[in-house]
Parts: structure tokens; C-alpha cells; sequence
């Protein structure tokens, strides 16, 4: 067994932390971030890394920065660990910790590298409509995720998954890959492959690009939108300056629509000269749908303001949404 410290911070690190211990590697130490506040009351709150080492009674190390922190370095360096393991933390580390343990410091990440490097790689992954992803570990350098892969593991998106449903398939994934990834390094048998120059890129997600453009995006794309920001903030539009948010969303065309609405069909070419954003259909028996670009968003879970996420017919029998309103900014 190795002598090991861990670096993390969300559920994701967690199920990591708890695959490690659980294959009885020996635990130096867990870092993670700085308790935050969270919630209406502002408590602090631990990180999910935190909870699951104060359970296990291990060692914590929360310095609030790592670069330049020459006190943690000398910690860390007196744990003296064959190995460092790095899932999530959230913190780009200097090549004084990396080059710490014997045995490196290797990285958990959530995508089939070299595709999608750095912050937000399952969340892009759903935004992109891709068909597949999976889990990678490697050896870390100084590069964002550039250092060479050890072990991949590869996993098929679901049409209607969620960033949050992936991210939890995944979790316990990258758990089950790190721990195989050690045994091998342990065992001396831990391939190094390096990555080349065919990359894309991952950065963080900001609240701009939440905002649905119904001008310009096909409605796989909204769809797909309102899956890669599930639950992390949510697709959103606005309803006469007031917005709202989609957090499930279907995608339907023409002929789908007149099954629906048998009446529809006459209407067909009419709703072909619409503008994208208009609402075609509203109520609370048979929902909400919008036109888009290209085909028709059937919207399934929605948040107004200063409200709660609710079943769109729930909603709709509490609010009106009226038939011909374009959503979006000033309409």
C-alpha cells in the first residue's frame, strides 16, 4: 500500500478519496478548499472532501492558496508521500508540490483527454451534444492538463442526461479508475502516454452564456444548453424582462407538434415564418412550446423568479404564459 495525500474538494473528489481508502492505501493528509458560506442563513459549510475525511478522522490541511504558500509546501513535504492525488481541487499547483512524492502526482479527469482540458469538461461535453466522454487519469505537469494519460475509461452519453447525472456516473467511475491507476503504479506497470497537440479546450462556465439565443441556436442546441447547465445554474430566457429558467427541455419537430395538436398541421407553414422565441402553445394540460431556429423546444421543468423549479404544468396552472409572446430580452 501506498503512502498517499489527496487533494479535492466537491462530491465528485469524494467518491475518489473514498475509493483510496477504501483499497487500504495509507492517507497522509486531505486538502481541500476553505469552508464557504452557503444558503439563506450564510452557514459554513465543508466541502463533501472535507465531511468524508472528518468521518474517516484524517489529517485536513484548507490552505486558502497553494502557489507561493511555502509554509503548506514544508507540510507536505514532511508527510513525505510516495504519491499525491489530485481530483477537483480547484487550484492550479506549482511545480514545488508537484515535484514532492517518489511516485509523482497524478489527476483524476472528467473527460477523454486530450479533448476538453480544464475546468468544465463533463458540463461541455453535454453543451457540445456529444455522444460520448469518459474518465482519464495521468501524471501531472505544470501544463492545465497537459501531462502524460495512464489509464482511460470511456462512457456514452444519454440523449436527455444531465451535466449532474453524468457527473455522478462519473464520480463513481474515476473512483474506480484511480484506485486501478495506483495499483499499477504500485505494481511498476503504469503505462505513460503522451497526449499530442489534437486538444480542445474546457474553460469555466459563466452566466452570459446561460442565456438561450433563439435567434441563432437550432433547438438540439438549446436542448442540449439547458442538459450541460442542469443543475449547475440553468439555461435561462426572459419573459417581459422578468427571467426565466429552463431546466428540462425536449426538442420536437413539425409532425411531432401535430400529433400533438392536431390542429397544427394547417398551420404549418405559418409557424415556419415565426420568430424564433415566439410561444406557440400554452397551458397547463398540454405544456409549453416554443419555436426555435430550427424545430420546436417543448419546455418540461421551468423556475421563475424568486420562485422554485416546478413541473411546467404545475406551473402553468399558477401562471399565464400567453400564446404569441416572443421570450428573450426587451420583447
Amino acid at each position: 500500500m501506498l503512502n498517499i495525500v489527496f487533494m479535492g474538494t466537491p462530491d465528485f473528489a469524494k467518491e475518489s478519496l473514498k475509493s483510496i481508502y477504501e483499497a487500504g492505501h495509507n492517507i497522509l493528509g486531505v486538502v481541500t478548499n476553505i469552508d464557504k458560506p452557503k444558503g439563506r442563513g450564510m452557514k459554513m459549510m465543508y466541502s463533501p472532501v472535507k465531511e468524508y475525511a472528518l468521518e474517516k478522522s484524517l489529517k485536513i490541511f484548507q490552505p486558502e492558496k497553494v502557489r507561493n504558500n511555502i509554509e503548506f509546501i514544508d507540510e507536505i513535504k514532511k508527510l513525505n508521500p510516495d504519491l499525491i492525488c489530485v481530483v477537483a481541487y480547484g487550484k492550479i499547483l506549482p511545480k514545488e508540490l508537484l515535484d514532492i512524492p517518489k511516485m509523482g502526482c497524478i489527476n483524476v479527469h472528467g473527460s477523454l483527454l486530450p479533448k476538453y482540458r480544464g475546468a468544465a469538461p463533463i458540463q461541455w461535453a453535454v453543451i457540445n451534444g456529444e455522444q460520448k466522454t469518459g474518465i482519464t487519469t495521468m501524471y501531472m505537469d505544470i501544463g492545465m492538463d497537459t501531462g502524460d494519460m495512464i489509464l482511460k475509461k470511456e462512457v456514452e452519453i444519454g440523449e436527455n442526461e444531465t451535466t449532474g447525472e453524468l457527473w455522478n456516473r462519473l464520480s463513481k467511475i474515476g473512483g474506480e479508475l484511480l484506485a486501478e491507476t495506483i495499483e499499477q503504479i504500485e505494481k511498476g506497470t503504469a503505462p505513460r502516454i503522451k497526449q499530442g497537440d489534437d486538444f480542445t479546450l474546457a474553460p469555466m462556465l459563466n452566466k452570459e452564456m446561460a442565456e438561450i439565443d433563439w435567434n441563432n441556436k437550432t433547438a438540439k442546441e438549446i436542448k442540449n444548453l439547458v442538459r450541460g447547465l442542469n443543475p449547475i445554474m440553468g439555461a435561462y430566457t426572459f419573459l417581459e424582462n422578468k427571467k426565466l429558467k429552463f431546466w428540462k427541455v425536449n426538442e420536437i419537430n413539425q409532425n411531432e407538434l401535430s400529433d400533438l395538436f392536431p390542429g397544427a398541421e394547417e398551420y404549418a407553414y405559418k409557424i415556419e415564418e415565426v420568430i424564433p422565441g415566439t410561444v406557440l402553445f400554452s397551458g397547463d394540460k398540454n405544456g409549453l412550446f416554443v419555436k426555435a431556429k430550427d424545430g420546436i423546444i417543448e419546455v418540461l421543468e421551468i423556475q421563475a423568479e424568486n420562485s422554485k423549479r416546478m413541473n411546467i404544468h404545475d406551473f402553468l396552472r399558477g401562471n399565464n404564459i400567453d400564446v404569441g409572446k416572443v421570450l428573450g430580452r426587451n420583447k
